[in-house]
């Protein structure tokens, strides 16, 4: 590493305060709005049927944010020069209830067990506005990969939209390119914008 460029860390969300993960996250825009829950909803949930306030206590109770001590998190939080810049969602594919309710992405086309819990997934990637094309997001994503390799995962999947001209809203999924520097491959494609990616251990 070069004087010129910048120092990333990344750590599991639960190693990292709740200040910190709130910082990545913001006030406004659509991680603030989202908390990172779209794929965690339960069967009959929407999000204007319960409040921010609330998605955030769940993103909270998830990554046990502020307690490091803790056996259990999900997601991991990236650090620029030792500023909050970054999170990333990773932990076993069946902890997300939004994917297993979704007829197309991931499964179409695969025989895939849903609720195998080896099989983990990346459903987001979110940096901080400014902080933008520092290589954080494939930071992330290398280490979302060990992550769920030192917890016993025989297998990790992204599902990255494909297509330019998108809103950033659908860019939290992640690119092709952040995945494939992490060392996963194109394995089916469920529909025209997107595609399954996967890392078998």
């Amino acid at each position: 590493m070069t004087a010129t460029e910048p120092a990333i860390s990344v750590v599991p969300a639960n190693q990292a305060s709740w200040d910190d993960l709130q910082t990545v996250f913001g006030s406004t825009g659509p991680a603030a709005r989202c908390q990172c829950q779209r794929f965690k909803l339960r069967r009959k949930e929407y999000f204007a049927g319960f409040p921010a306030e609330e998605r955030a206590d769940r993103l909270r109770q998830q990554t046990d944010s502020g307690h490091p001590e803790s056996g259990t998190t999900s997601g991991l939080v990236a650090y620029l020069d030792g500023e909050p810049v970054g999170w990333c969602a990773v932990e076993p594919r069946s902890h997300y209830e939004g994917l297993a309710r979704n007829n197309r992405v991931p499964w179409e086309g695969r025989d895939e067990d849903k609720a195998d819990d080896s099989v983990w997934a990346v459903t987001c990637f979110f940096v901080r506005k400014g902080f933008r094309k520092n290589g954080v997001s494939r930071a992330l994503a290398r280490a979302a990969v060990e992550f769920a390799r030192e917890r016993g995962a025989r297998a990790i999947e992204g599902y990255p939209i494909t297509t330019k001209n998108v809103i950033i809203e659908e860019l939290l999924v992640g690119t092709v390119s952040v995945f494939a520097d992490a060392g996963l491959s194109v394995v089916s494609r469920p529909t025209l914008r997107r595609v399954v990616m996967r890392l078998d251990f």
